[in-house]
């Protein structure tokens, strides 16, 4: 199997592991999804949990401090919480500030900026360590070309936000991978890059480079392998709209997936705006992407059927699958409905 082209250097954040995930004082696992979908999702990157003593959250893993876990290989403090405001409190300061003398790199996707805090900037210049803002775009981002470049390519789109793109593109990048297939997950948010260990948070991009970012998210590459791109926001949302024409431009997907709730009614944030059929997203993806890829076609459709029982989800997917003549599946589940959304994701 060839390995995949990397992305240009300096196009990407790319991140040093092992993790150690800091849960700061966090006491409901709801804002500490970072540190549990790192958990999750890249284990393997992830080498302890440190927190300060009002936390009641845990993932699981070994406590150690900041020295302790450098000491054992540890080579960046991730910060695993996701609060209201995305701020970095007075209290997490001294934790910080020791991880970075302690010689590991700090990254976080709040919207706090690391490289803003001045106690920061001076902890980690004394020590030769990065802070590492993976919402905040790397320099020099170029304009689309929409030249058309080599290798296969698939983007998880949406009926809505917030509801699967990234955790249906890594289930089919890891359920490709474990057919011996040559495939990547390339990240496009704050918590898919930290997974990934490298990406750009598109959201964060200026949009007249949105689609250049996307370009580089998934470069060049053999004919057979297949870059698997998480997608963010949904061409029918008013408010994110423009973030997810600028990936489908330029990722130039031959591929994509469709992702919907079947329990969710209306798009989040907007009152009045109901969530469109999955017919309606695959005429407009197709009808947009064309631009520049002609060959753009549906694989399948993933449901996000969490809340339902089992019975109500099996028969969501077996309807959803008849109706659309389309493999149909939760990820999450798993199962015979999955093995057939992976096998057209394989075509």
């Amino acid at each position: 199997m060839r390995d995949a082209v990397a992305p240009a250097a300096g196009a990407v954040h790319a991140l040093a592991a092992p993790y150690l995930l800091f849960l700061g004082d966090a006491t409901e696992p709801g804002f500490a999804k970072t540190a549990l979908g790192l958990r999750d999702w890249a284990g393997d990157k992830c080498l302890a949990e440190h927190a300060l003593p009002a936390a009641t959250v845990s993932t699981g893993l070994p406590r150690m401090t900041p020295a302790a876990a450098a000491a054992a290989g540890a080579r960046s403090m991730v910060i695993g919480v996701a609060n209201q405001g995305g701020v970095i409190p007075a209290a997490w300061m001294p934790e910080l500030v020791a991880a970075a003398e302690a010689g590991l790199d700090l990254v976080a996707g709040l919207h706090t900026r690391l490289g803003n805090m001045p106690t920061l900037r001076e902890a980690a210049a004394r020590a030769g360590t990065r802070l590492v803002d993976v919402r905040e775009p790397p320099p020099a981002l170029p304009i689309a070309t929409g030249a058309k470049r080599a290798g296969r390519r698939l983007l998880t789109v949406g009926t809505d936000c917030a509801l699967g793109k990234k955790y249906t593109a890594l289930a089919i990048a890891r359920g490709l991978q474990a057919r011996g297939q040559d495939a990547t997950f390339r990240a496009s948010g704050q918590t898919g890059i930290m997974i990934a260990g490298e990406g750009i948070a598109i959201d964060a991009v200026v949009a007249d480079f949105a689609a250049g970012a996307a370009e580089l998210l998934s470069p060049a590459n053999a004919p057979t392998h297949l870059d698997v791109i998480e997608g963010q926001g949904s061409l029918f949302h008013p408010s994110y709209a423009a973030v997810s024409l600028a990936l489908l431009h330029g990722s130039q997907p031959d591929l994509f997936v469709v992702c919907h709730q079947p329990m969710r009614a209306q798009i989040l944030g907007t009152p009045g705006y109901r969530v469109p059929s999955i017919e309606a997203v695959i005429e407009q993806t197709i009808a947009v992407g064309r631009l520049t890829n002609q060959a753009i076609r549906c694989a399948g459709v993933s449901l996000n059927t969490a809340g339902m029982i089992e019975e109500e989800a099996q028969a969501a997917i077996a309807r959803t699958a008849a109706r659309l003549g389309l493999p149909a599946a939760d990820p999450i589940r798993g199962g015979h409905a999955f093995e057939r959304l992976l096998d057209a994701c394989a075509g």
